[in-house]
This record gives C-alpha cells, structure tokens and sequence, in this order.
C-alpha cells in the first residue's frame, strides 16, 4: 500500500504521523527546522538567509558527456583552478570506435584539465559515475552537485543534485547555487520487502504514484520510518537513484548502522554521522510506503511512471500493451513501426527480446548477485532473447570475479560487460528494430535504447528489477516474475578492494599545475560568442510542440549524439531532429538573419514584419531588435540534467521558451544559464503558430520589474495581436545573467 496525504504531517519520534490538520500544540516553524534536509542545507547555506539559499558543495561529479564543456565554460569565464573535490568519470562516451577518436580525445582532455586544474579522473570502463561517488565521496551530512540528473546519493546520508553543466562552473569560480528553500516531503517506509522484491520494485511503485500528481517536483524527499532499516544500503541506494524520476530536486535517508557498516566497508568510516529528524518534524507532504506490500513490478514504454505489478500485467496483456503501441504511434509519428501485441505467445505470455542489468541502479554487487543465484545451472536459451550484465564499477566486478559469480552468469549464456552507462542512455545493447528490452537502469524513455525512429527503427525498453530479469532469462525471455523463484536473499558478504582505483584513477585534487598545457582534440570546439539581450526582441516560432511532456532527449538526443557533445555546433545539428526534424533548418534561417542585423541590414522580408511593429512601437530602430527563434513546448525539460537541452537551442540563435510549465527546475536554470528568457504563457497557445513572429518590446525593463506580466504582441497576417507572457521568480544573478547573454558574458562582466 503507497498513500499520499493531502495536507503537511508531523513525525514525532521518527516513527509516529500526525496530520497538520489534528496536531494541537507543536510549532510549524521551529518543527520545519526539525527535518534532516534542513540541517544539512544550512550548513551549506553561506546566504544566511534559509528561504534563500546560497549553497557551496562539498565535491562534484561529471562525466564525458558533460565535462568537456563545463571546463570550456568555466576556463572562458576565468577559472584558475578547481576549488574543490570534482571528479570526471569516462562512463558515458566508452565506446571509442563511435565517431573515430573524438570520445578518447575528450578523456584525454579530461585527464589533462585534472593535472592542470587538480581534478579526478576516472579512466573509461573503471565505473560509472554515482557507483563511484557513492565508493568515493558521499558521507552523512554532505551535499553533492553533478552534471548528470541521477546524482542522488541520499542513502548514504548526502544530499546530491543533479543539475546542467552551468551550475557546477558557478562552483568552480567559488559561486554559489542558488534556490528557494524546497518543501520537504517524508517517504515514510514501513514494513518490509519480500525478498523477491528488488529496489527497482520499490522505485517504480513509488514513482508510479507521485510521477503525475507532481507531488514531489522540486521538493526534497527524505526517508523515515522503520522500513528503512529492512534494506541494505546497497538495496537502499538502488531506491534513491531513482528519486530522479519523481521530479523532485534531491533526497535524503536517514542513516543507521548499516550505513555506517557500509561507509567503513569502503575504508570512509569517519564519513558516517547518524542522522534522524528531530523529536518533531514537520514536512509538507508524505508518502507513506508500506513496503511488505510491493509486488515485482514493469515500467512500460516510455516512462518509468507507467509502472504494473507483473501480475497485473500477465493477466491484462493485451488490453495494456496495445495502450502502449499508441504511445509509440504517436512518439514514432509515423516514421517507424514498433508493436507488442505480435510477442504475445500463443499460450497467451509476453516474450521479451533482450535483458541487461546495469549502470548505477542494476549494477550494483547484490543485484547482480541475486541475479547469478537464480540462473545458476540454468540457461538463457539460445533463441533470440539475451541478457547483458554491466557491474558498476572495477571493485564490484572484482568481488563478484573472485567468488566465481560471473562465471555462473557466463555459464548460463549470459554476456558479462565493463562499467558504463551506455544502455541507460541510448548507446549500448541497442536491440533489434521492433524489439523489447527489458532493463534494470534508470530510464526508459523513447530512444534510450539506441532506436531511431527517423530512419524507420524503434525499439524499446521496460524496466524491471533485477531479480524479474533473471528470472525471465530463466525462463528463456518469457516475461516472469521474481516471486515464481525461491532462491532470494542468500548474499554474501561484499569484500570492497579498490586496487583498481589505486592503480588507474588520478587523483590531482590540491595539485594543481597551471603549467600542464590542456590537451585538445579535434572535435572540442569553444562556445561560440554570445550577444547580450537587446531592450526589444523579435522571436520567431520555430517549433510548437504541444505534447503533454517533452524530455530532454526529445531536445537534444542522447546516444549516437553524445560524441558531439564537445563541440557546440557540430551537436546543435541534432537539436529536435527526433521530434521535429525541421526545427534546426528553421532556427538556423532566423540565426542568418539576426546575422544580417548585426551586420547592419534589416533582410527585406521583416520589413512588414516592422511596418506592423512601428503601430505598436513608433520609435522602434529595426536594426537595434535582436531576433531569434523560440521553441514553444507545454511542458519541455523532464529527464536529464544535460545543459546541451538548452545550450544548442541557443547556439542556433535562440531567444527565448515559451511554455506553460517547465518540467524540472533542472532545464529552467540550463535556459537562463544559457541566456534565454524563460517564458510562460498566460493561456493556450492558440493565437501563434510555427514560422509566426511575436515581438516582446521592452524585455530588459521587465526583466527588471516583477515578471508576473509581460505583454508580447503576435505578427500575421499583417496585424498585431496582444498576447500576454510571465516569468516565475528569478535571483537578481539569474536575471544579469539572461541580460547579458548567457553564464560567460556575466562571469567576464564581473571581472571587468
């Protein structure tokens, strides 16, 4: 049973809710200061303000999809050296041979920036990025930021934050990360798993819940109760990686002894700290979990919250699976066809084409041990169906090499690969066209198995824990559940060797060398100059998308466009092209004429466009307008942290969004890093269309007003139509930093 109260609760005693509405005699503010959450931002809140933080973190994480450009940014805005703990891991771009030797050529540069700026450094197939954090760094009372959206690390008592890469160089030039203080909301855990049921069967349940009510965006959850203390930390770390599905903008457990057994195991033990809500708490919300309750579960295409218990799932195949080949119609747009009812066999059970267990989530030493176990002596058949095991990380492969786990994994038909993230985001095991992968990882998001619709291939995942996994693979890639194996529970104890890390990480924190030269390939490209916003603007429609969500990766796509991600322009080309394949050839159409403005010439087809603008501003100079294009989308920005989402609509000469809600807070802060205005409408978007211009006069003064109403003005046809825009609260750096352009311009502005 998952419930969500309506209203705020107090816990008394870790252990006791009581709801808002009945509690008689305890004091709201001083219990909101009673939350684990508030003690450990405000120790790294330097505003001395708490509903205003300014907070500095204890150490960050990027990969090499990721780190290129941050030092870019950071290196162009004047940063000397790294101020603190920043580890670069080689998890993402491992695949050498993809796009010849541009991916090697960013771990190279990598490498190079922690000898000149004093950073760490992971090697390719080492371990993926949180499993490294989480062996490395994470420890009670400390927070985290890093440039990938799963960085969560709440288990082991860190508050970790995914956000875009702009975030993480405001740290390296000894800024600050900014935000209002969140709502906290308890995830009250009770009870105990089945010992068929993984962390992957809790995460989904819970996301199942709270994903579409937005009942936990951009807030922090934090884990009570005395269920926490029925899981290992290992177990409890596969639930909090997927916190990130929630929406919400961090979390954070309490801790106990088997944290503390956890952190010594991996020789930190002076890391741990035990931390609890105090006597009396008060959280905005809870999500009370009874965690005896939970079933093995299946997240379906597209979504990690459009989660059934397998049972449910058994028993009304075709009723869901045909829901879902309508999802996939519709995200396809016709360009490829994918089906399910076809894998239905004829005794009525689902077949799925592929299995793989990996990355930061299925990685992990206990799940892969539960899933040797169940295979054990069995076979994964030799039809079409395989299963792909990615440990998480050298010492985790090592252990499970030296107790002859792998072997029995092996023995089975099983493929044993290194660490890296490739499958969770669309660049490894990519499956066969109208094939179902089923997938221990975070995401299943359209084209995170490599598809690409555009050329007629789709594909798709369905996320499940480890343990149905095996199970299936048991039983030949007939879609099964844990619970119809006994074999559970029987892990033995994980031998922690990091020899592996001695011997291949370089750790150049606190040695710095300004005289290393940086090593550059030639595919790493600077960002191009940006200009500051000009007083009025003239933004051209060059997508609308009005689907109920758009993803980052629907922005820009993850996979085979991840070896661009060092040069700005060469990536931009992908921007849209999986959802709207005209949107780069439009953008760029307005970019040459935002061009020819600067240039001094006014391109003779916006001169109607101007003799409608001069009845609503007279005194308007056509050349002192700055143009650019602007993306409509209803709600753009759920999934990655990625800034690229962001910055290669700008590259192409974006202006400005317009939505009706921003997905994550995550997306928010890349667009106005990146120096576009972050527009809401007030209203539907029936007044514009694609190709439409619609001219904001004065932005600059609104900027600096209190953005709750923005009057724009829609040209076609040749008459002006008022529409109204707003903007959600922004820090005053948020606004200088849109007014000049994006993150370098102000970073070069304060050093004038």
């Amino acid at each position: 049973m998952i419930k969500l109260y309506d209203e705020g609760i107090y816990l008394v005693n870790g252990k006791e809710i009581v709801k808002e509405s009945e509690a008689k005699s305890f004091s709201k503010e001083d219990a909101k200061k009673g939350t684990i959450a508030y003690g450990i931002m405000k120790n790294h809140n330097v505003s001395g303000d708490m509903d205003h933080l300014k907070i500095k973190f204890d150490a960050m994480a990027s990969h090499d999809i990721t780190y290129v450009g941050i030092i870019q940014t950071a290196r162009a805005s004047g940063m000397e050296k790294f101020p603190l703990p920043y580890v670069m891991t080689c998890c993402h771009n491992s695949l050498c041979a993809v796009g010849g030797t541009i991916n090697d050529d960013d771990h190279l540069f990598g490498l190079s920036a922690a000898k000149k700026y004093g950073g760490i450094y992971v090697p390719p197939h080492i371990a993926v990025i949180h499993q490294y954090m989480r062996e490395n760094f994470a420890g009670c009372g400390k927070m985290i930021l890093g440039s990938d959206s799963h960085t969560r690390y709440g288990a082991l008592g860190t508050m970790a934050i995914g956000e875009g890469g702009g975030e993480l160089v405001k740290q390296l030039l000894e800024d600050t990360y900014d935000v209002a203080y969140p709502g906290v909301i308890a995830i009250y855990l009770d009870g105990k798993p089945k010992p068929w049921v993984g962390p992957h069967d809790v995460a989904l349940a819970i996301i199942r819940e709270v994903f579409a009510k937005g009942y936990v965006k951009n807030k922090v959850m934090e884990f009570v109760g005395p269920g926490v203390s029925s899981m290992p930390t290992d177990y409890r770390n596969g639930v909090d990686v997927m916190t990130t599905e929630t929406t919400c903008l961090s979390s954070i457990w309490r801790t106990d002894e088997d944290t503390k057994a956890y952190l010594s195991k991996h020789h930190r033990e002076d890391d741990y700290k035990q931390l609890d809500p105090a006597d009396v708490a008060y959280y905005d919300g809870c999500v009370y979990v009874d965690l005896s309750t939970i079933k093995p579960m299946i997240a379906l295409p597209f979504h990690p919250s459009n989660a059934y218990e397998i049972d449910e799932l058994n028993a009304n195949l075709e009723e869901i699976l045909k829901k879902t080949e309508e999802a996939a119609a519709k995200i396809s747009g016709d360009r490829a066809h994918f089906t399910l009812l076809d894998k239905i066999t004829p005794d009525g059970k689902l077949k799925v084409q592929q299995g793989v267990i990996g990355g930061c989530a299925g990685g992990t030493y206990s799940n892969i041990v539960e899933a040797a176990h169940a295979l054990k002596g069995k076979s994964t058949g030799n039809d079409e169906f395989y299963l792909s095991v990615y440990p998480s990380s050298q010492p985790v492969y090592t252990d499970l090499d030296r107790k002859g786990l792998l072997a029995d994994l092996m023995d089975t038909g099983a493929l044993i690969r290194s660490a890296f993230c490739g499958p969770c985001f669309g660049a490894g095991d990519t499956p066969a066209n109208n094939a179902l992968s089923i997938r221990h990882t975070t995401r299943n998001f359209p084209n995170r198995e490599g598809s690409k619709p555009g050329q007629g291939q789709m594909a798709a995942v369905a996320l499940m824990d480890a343990r149905s996994i095996a199970a299936t693979a048991a039983n030949g890639g007939i879609l099964t559940s844990a619970e119809s194996l006994d074999c559970w529970g029987d892990i033995p104890e994980y031998n922690y060797d990091d020899r592996s890390y001695v011997h291949r990480v370089y750790n150049g924190f606190d040695h710095a060398d300004e005289d290393k030269p940086l090593r550059f390939g030639p595919n790493i490209k600077d960002w191009p100059e940006q200009e500051a916003l000009a007083d009025n603007i003239l933004l051209k429609v060059a997508s609308k998308i009005e689907d109920e969500v758009t993803t980052t990766d629907e922005l820009i796509p993850s996979g085979e466009t991840s070896s661009y991600r060092s040069n700005p322009l060469g990536l931009a080309e992908f921007t849209l092209s999986r959802r709207d394949p005209a949107y780069v050839g439009k953008a760029k159409a307005v970019r040459a004429l935002e061009d020819e403005r600067k240039a001094g010439k006014i391109d003779a087809s916006l001169q109607p466009i101007f003799d409608v603008i001069k009845t609503i501003d007279g005194d308007v100079d056509p050349l002192k307008v700055e143009i650019g294009s602007v993306l409509y989308a209803n709600k753009p920005g759920d999934g990655s942290a990625r800034e690229q989402a962001a910055s290669c609509q700008r590259v192409l000469g974006g202006l400005a969004n317009i939505t009706q809600e921003y997905a994550t807070k995550r997306y928010r802060s890349n667009c106005m890093n990146w120096g576009m205005v972050p527009f809401h409408l007030k209203g539907q978007p029936t007044d514009f269309d694609v190709d439409d211009y619609i001219y904001v006069p004065h932005i600059l003064e609104a900027l600096d007003g209190d953005l709750k109403d923005i009057p724009a003005y829609v040209i076609k046809d040749g008459q002006a139509k008022e529409i109204h825009l707003y903007i959600q609260d922004m820090t005053a750096d948020e606004r200088a930093i849109v007014k000049a352009g994006c993150l370098i311009n102000f970073n070069r502005n304060k050093k004038k």
